[in-house]
């Protein structure tokens, strides 16, 4: 009788409990769902309200918004900011890392503390502006990768991996003669590939949002991210609207257009973040291994 009463409070607690995270997970989802539908939704429909389904499906906000001669441009900076950053930033923060787990590295424990203290202190926006200027990054695509490449964050999580890797490895290939650098990018680098894809998604989702480097240093238009144009057209949404509607009366087009400003709105924020959320999937096997392992001990 008791195994029944605990089978049945087993199971009541697993309803309770998929229900309950079911709940949360549509909390976060429905958002991110709304906007896209609603960015495809006939826009005097969408206006009238949706909630689960497209109103009479429309896409003339992205046929309009990617007609545009700066948005292609702008779309291939950003992807290429992110993929250069994100490969250097791993690298060099896993370089440094190991290099923290080495004793015999001189102020090893000092070095690794001014690190720490970088999560802690910051000098402020004025100083990061005039230091930034004084190195020549104004106007520099180099502004996007160099100064993020090591990240004290990062280095915490595979520092923490890396101690955990056997020693034995590392001690083998140093009897056959391998140096640092050949134990790092043969053997441990290669062995911490869940922690470098949870940095990866880290580095990659902070470097496509950021957009203040750009909007405070950046005035060459070939050096514009996606970030920073849609953001200027998502505060001009009814100019922008009417700007489309005239291009098109231009070009003589007999096609009705179908647009509003909120519509605008929804279709720009589906283009600023679907691309990064596709990079979800491809990395959440090794995403969710690496940060908990990485997070075993501190």
């Amino acid at each position: 009788m008791s195994k029944q009463r605990r089978s049945l409070a087993e199971r009541t607690f697993d309803v309770l409990n998929y229900a309950i995270m079911a709940l949360f997970s549509f909390i976060c989802i429905y958002p991110f769902y709304y906007v896209f539908i609603y960015s495809i939704s006939e826009p005097r429909l969408a206006q009238k309200g949706i909630y689960l389904w497209p109103g009479k499906f429309n896409v003339d906000a992205y046929i309009k918004i990617f007609s545009l001669n700066t948005i292609p441009h702008a779309f291939l900076v950003s992807v290429e900011k992110t993929v250069i950053f994100t490969v250097l930033c791993v690298y060099f923060s896993s370089m440094l890392a190991y290099l923290f787990t080495k004793h015999v590295m001189p102020f090893r424990k000092l070095m690794y503390r001014i690190v720490i203290s970088s999560m802690y202190l910051n000098s402020g926006l004025i100083p990061w502006y005039i230091t930034m200027k004084t190195y020549g990054l104004r106007n520099s695509f180099l502004l996007y990768v160099l100064p993020g490449i090591i990240n004290a964050f990062y280095i915490i999580l595979i520092k923490t991996y890396i101690e955990q890797l056997p020693a034995s490895l590392e001690e083998s290939a140093q009897i056959d003669g391998a140096g640092f650098m050949t134990v790092f990018n043969r053997i441990i680098f290669p062995l911490s590939k869940p922690i470098v894809a949870t940095v990866a998604v880290y580095a990659s989702v902070g470097c496509w949002n950021s957009w203040l480097d750009n909007y405070l240093l950046v005035e060459n238009p070939n050096l514009q991210t996606i970030q920073v144009i849609l953001f200027g057209y998502l505060n001009e949404a009814q100019s922008l609207t009417q700007d489309i509607s005239a291009m098109l009366a231009n070009a003589g087009s007999g096609r009705q257009l179908h647009l509003s400003p909120e519509t605008i709105k929804m279709s720009i924020t589906v283009i600023s973040v679907l691309p990064i959320v596709l990079v979800y999937p491809f990395l959440q096997k090794n995403f969710i291994k690496g940060i908990m392992l990485g997070a075993v001990k501190g």
